[in-house]
């Protein structure tokens, strides 16, 4: 019979690491002293301290690694774990592939303008929401006002507010100076009747790229050349049309400085 510190030096594994193992019911002391409490172990324990070891390894979580040890698991149940912890690791390892080109594209950009760029870019997802619609060919970027006072007109009468930031979708493939086509939408919690003008649609769950700016509408455009500079670093493509969510806006402040817009790029791996 060893000490746990005997024990400790013979195994290779840090007392307080022996003693969680005993906690958790991983590895009990082979025997407990009822007046002192010292703990002991034997010989015969070291297979399976190194079975939880080699399985820790593997990245196993200790749960896990109990459920390993103590039950009767056929081969082909320890094949499906093994099989299922792989497929684990190599999801880990693209998501660390991804995160390192982001890195590396980050180094990049300060490589070549000398400093941090003003517009962080993240990766998300939506949450699919219901949204009152108005698509509209406009003249002129200034119309969109006029399209949100005409959807928020109709939706006041209706007696229904809307239950999130509203946004404008712009459905061209390229930038157009005039006669854009422009989609708007209000997140809504409940239907509205529709009318050859507003219509109820769904915004499904896509994977954005997104950045947000504070400023004036005049400099989004700024954020947009970001997007697409980080789009292209990062081996991405355009997946749809982009999208302007507006989080602040006249209707709450005074000030153009303190609008908050943040685009939204949907896209998928390139391909």
């Amino acid at each position: 019979m060893f000490k746990i510190g005997e024990f400790s030096q013979l195994s290779k594994i840090p007392v307080k690491t022996l003693r969680y193992y005993a906690d958790i019911g991983l590895l009990p002391p082979a025997q407990v002293d009822p007046f002192t409490q010292y703990r002991y172990y034997t010989v015969d324990q070291l297979p399976r301290l190194n079975r939880i070891l080699a399985l820790r390894d593997l990245g196993f979580p200790l749960e896990q690694i109990g459920q390993l040890l103590d039950d009767d698991l056929s081969v082909e149940q320890l094949r499906g774990m093994l099989k299922l912890r792989r497929a684990e690791i190599e999801q880990q390892i693209e998501i660390d592939q991804a995160r390192l080109a982001r890195v590396e594209a980050r180094l990049r950009q300060i490589e070549q303008e000398g400093n941090m760029s003003r517009f962080d870019v993240i990766l998300k997802k939506n949450e699919a929401v219901r949204a009152a619609s108005l698509r509209e060919v406009i003249p002129e970027y200034a119309q969109i006002g006029r399209l949100f006072g005409e959807m928020f007109q109709y939706l006041g009468s209706q007696g229904v507010g809307p239950s999130g930031s509203p946004c404008a979708i712009y459905h061209d493939h390229e930038f157009k100076e005039r006669d854009a086509d422009v989609e708007i939408a209000v997140p809504l919690a409940v239907d509205v009747p529709t009318t050859d003008r507003i219509t109820m649609r769904e915004m499904p769950v896509v994977e954005l790229a997104t950045c947000v700016i504070q400023g004036p509408y005049e400099e989004v455009g700024a954020a947009y050349e970001a997007l697409m500079a980080w789009v292209e670093a990062n081996a991405y493509r355009l997946a749809g049309p982009p999208r302007e969510v507006y989080l602040r806006g006249p209707n709450e402040t005074n000030d153009p400085g303190d609008y908050l817009t943040e685009v939204q790029f949907p896209i998928s791996k390139g391909g």
